[in-house]
């Protein structure tokens, strides 16, 4: 029956769940149990999140071997750029168009919200340094990402075997929430129910708007910020491989909501553009980790949202302090659909927001991850093959062999 289950696409599963949930929570109100499975699922990301962002970024960190020399400087500051001017954009729309939230279950409005910067970097200092285990235990994402990183950093020096059973560990524990998530629709239908039986569709709306920011946001960044950037490496009109890259990557990741499952269509996109093999074989995988643009914009925009709906004010540097916890959070995301939702607990816990109510934030992202994650994977792989390919331009460029770009995308398009 589960591989029944499973056969069925989880995108439809998703839709499928919305529907049952929004018909319960109008014919049966009454019928609170039905929300129980809307708790179950909340209370299963909030036990796995934490692990699988303690592994993810330890694992990451652990991968870069001291001293290697892969020629990546441009590829990497493309990716590592794109990812924070994302957040900076999100933020700046999420201060222009102010959404709130309608909780599934009833949260009390913040009151010790920080007031001052000094204040917030005390609580930083403070808590980063907690108890790894207890970190763990209490979904202290600060401490989840101080610890991690010191002990990533530290596994660097350590034997193959040891990072080869560590990268086996986190495969297991993602496989772990892949399962979990599996269960979204289920979740879902518990979720939509108490909504809708308590709020009615008043909520509902309130999602949508929350959907038009976040894929207006991610459409603004790849048509107009990452072009600039690209243009900015190569001198050139970015948009003939903007918009390819949009279309033989974006469209096909926006389907399967994978950014691993796309990696082998970037690949061949890179070999039609005639790029070279030994940069896109490596820069290509390791954007599925390193350029997670939007994912910073999701991350950002849900914690601000988060924070309009308690009623805490956001100071600008508060803020900037987001934009950069976001980009780092982001490049630890997992390829597994919805992974970038399990990162938003450490970015509320910034602003003191407690690891249930950020939980209830990310139920509202899977509820709406059908649009969200879907325009969001399209954006990150889209842009691994787009910078991929403005890195080797750029380095062309300055050693004195400038590029045609637009008959690149023409030559790559014959051959498709």
């Amino acid at each position: 029956m589960f591989a029944r289950y499973r056969s069925v696409s989880l995108i439809w599963r998703i839709v499928i769940g919305l529907v049952v949930g929004a018909a319960l929570g109008v014919l049966l109100p009454s019928q609170t149990w039905i929300g129980l499975f809307g708790d179950l699922f909340i209370g299963a990301l909030k036990g796995i999140a934490p692990v699988l962002v303690f592994f993810l970024i330890a694992t990451a960190i652990s991968k870069y071997e001291r001293g290697a020399d892969n020629h990546f400087g441009s590829v990497i500051v493309l990716y590592l750029g794109a990812t924070f001017l994302s957040a900076v954009v999100a933020v700046v729309a999420s201060f222009l168009f102010k959404v709130r939230l309608v909780f599934p279950t009833a949260v009390k409005t913040a009151s010790g919200a920080p007031k001052d910067l000094a204040t917030v970097i005390q609580d930083l200092l403070v808590n980063a340094v907690a108890n790894p285990v207890q970190a763990v235990v209490d979904g202290n994402y600060l401490a989840i990402l101080f610890w991690s990183l010191l002990i990533g950093f530290a596994l660097r020096a350590a034997s193959p075997r040891t990072k080869s059973t560590l990268s086996d560990l986190t495969d297991a524990i993602q496989a772990v929430a892949q399962l979990i998530i599996e269960f979204a629709p289920v979740g879902i239908v518990g979720l939509l129910f108490t909504t809708i039986s308590q709020t009615g569709f008043g909520g509902i709306v309130k999602y949508g708007q929350l959907v038009g920011l976040l894929v207006g946001t991610m459409a603004f960044v790849y048509l107009v910020v990452y072009p600039a950037m690209v243009w900015a490496m190569t001198g050139q009109n970015p948009f003939p491989l903007t918009l390819w890259t949009l279309r033989v990557s974006g469209i096909p990741a926006f389907f399967t909501r994978s950014g691993a499952v796309n990696i082998p269509i970037n690949l061949q996109a890179a070999a039609d553009l005639g790029l070279n093999e030994k940069s896109y074989a490596v820069s290509i995988p390791l954007g599925g980790s390193a350029n997670s643009g939007g994912a910073a914009i999701t991350i950002s925009i849900m914690t601000l949202a988060a924070c309009y709906t308690l009623g805490i004010e956001v100071s600008f540097p508060l803020a900037v302090l987001l934009c950069l916890m976001s980009a780092l959070a982001s490049t630890g995301v997992s390829g597994i659909a919805g992974g970038s939702l399990l990162i938003i607990p450490m970015a509320a816990s910034l602003f003191g927001i407690k690891n249930g109510v950020a939980m209830q934030v990310v139920g509202i992202g899977f509820i709406i991850g059908v649009i969200q994650d879907s325009v969001e994977t399209a954006v990150n792989s889209a842009s691994d093959l787009l910078f991929t390919a403005a890195a080797e331009y750029h380095d062309l460029r300055k050693a004195g062999q400038p590029v045609d770009i637009r008959a690149a995308v023409a030559r790559a398009k014959a051959k498709e």
